[in-house]
């Protein structure tokens, strides 16, 4: 809260207090299942069996912490409302507690809910970026988009769930990163990209392609394999949404790529290079990252 609240700005005011009231009253409903369960069975630990209100109340509380839709809306309010920096650190540590959570209670959880909520949040995630400008909260969607492919699979096979999220994490880092160091925050200063840095423009385009999940790259993994698993489990329908969904957001994300890489805006020839001082943002920390988020397919 502090983080997002830094910049001393109305917007970044508003997204710290809509981050806090969010993030306070899922904390209260995890309270309030455990306090339920415990007026019921007695026990306190949320490892156990729970009664039925707890646990659909824990899985909503736990929803809302990440960000799955219907209890989406304040992520890329927030989002927008930070910086670049803080927007990462939002979509990518702060995803790991509420996840870690899902991972350890997941027996008691309630499945449907979940694949119900999967659903939902991969074609709000699609929807939602098709209309925006800013690049921080196209990340935002995506975001919602990759969380729900997690959701559906958490109740199936947690190790893919893990799987799933540490790609995710690789590959939202690597296109945060190159956001950061060119200073993109609307779709229209990514056009400029090219002046910058040609090998950037190049790693931004695959990035964003491997986020989208197009299969020479690692994106494609839990996209595969989640969609394997669903189809063993008879999960057809659903997985068909899924998968038709998955293109939306690919819609979004081929946009980006196509004013990063593939447009070249009339320029004078005075303009061809933005002024290279020594940049001030570190590079080094992108090169992991990316390598992995391009990479990775062969490992299956």
């Amino acid at each position: 809260i502090p983080i997002i609240s830094t910049m001393h700005h109305p917007r970044s005011t508003e997204a710290a207090t809509k981050y806090f009231l969010t993030q306070a009253a899922a904390s209260a409903l995890i309270l309030f299942s455990s306090m339920t369960n415990a007026w019921n069975t007695g026990s306190w630990d949320i490892t156990q069996p729970l009664t039925s209100p707890s646990h659909i109340l824990l899985t909503m509380a736990l929803a809302m912490k990440l960000g799955l839709a219907p209890l989406h809306f304040w992520l890329p309010e927030v989002i927008q409302g930070s910086t670049m920096t803080t927007a990462f650190i939002i979509t990518t540590w702060q995803k790991i507690a509420p996840m870690s959570l899902i991972f350890l209670t997941m027996n008691n959880l309630s499945t449907s809910v979940f694949l119900l909520m999967g659903l939902l949040s991969s074609l709000v995630g699609g929807w939602g970026g098709l209309n925006q400008t800013q690049t921080r909260k196209i990340m935002a969607y995506s975001s919602i988009a990759h969380l729900g492919w997690m959701a559906t699979i958490s109740s199936i096979m947690t190790n893919i769930l893990i799987m799933n999220l540490l790609i995710y994490l690789i590959m939202t880092t690597s296109v945060f990163l190159s956001l950061i160091i060119s200073k993109s925050k609307t779709i229209q200063d990514t056009t400029s990209t090219w002046t910058l840095s040609p090998t950037l423009t190049i790693i931004m385009l695959l990035s964003l392609l491997s986020l989208g999940g197009l299969p020479p790259l690692t994106g494609f993994i839990p996209k595969w394999l989640i969609m394997e698993e669903l189809i063993l489990q008879n999960f057809n329908l659903l997985i068909s949404m899924m998968a038709a969904s998955s293109l939306l957001s690919l819609y979004f994300y081929l946009r980006l790529t196509y004013t990063t890489a593939l447009t070249l805006s009339p320029n004078t020839t005075q303009t061809k290079f933005k002024w290279r001082f020594y940049p001030n943002t570190s590079t080094m920390f992108i090169t992991t990252p990316a390598t992995i988020s391009i990479f990775l397919l062969p490992m299956t």
